[in-house]
């Protein structure tokens, strides 16, 4: 659920608020995906080896 934004111009958000939003989206992400993989391992523990084989893959 998207959380309203205040009346303002975007140009007229700061950075710092910018950063604090960011933050907090990052926070939330973070704590969905713990909550997901806890919810399900298997799907989680197939995530990460398909991460770990894409790097290992991946040529610079």
């Amino acid at each position: 659920m998207p959380v309203p934004v205040p009346e303002q111009d975007p140009q007229q958000e700061t950075d710092a608020e910018r950063r604090r939003r960011r933050a907090q989206f990052l926070r939330d992400l973070a704590e969905a995906r713990e909550l997901r993989d806890r919810v399900q391992p298997r799907r989680a523990k197939a995530a990460r080896l398909r991460h770990a084989m894409r790097m290992r893959t991946f040529r610079w």
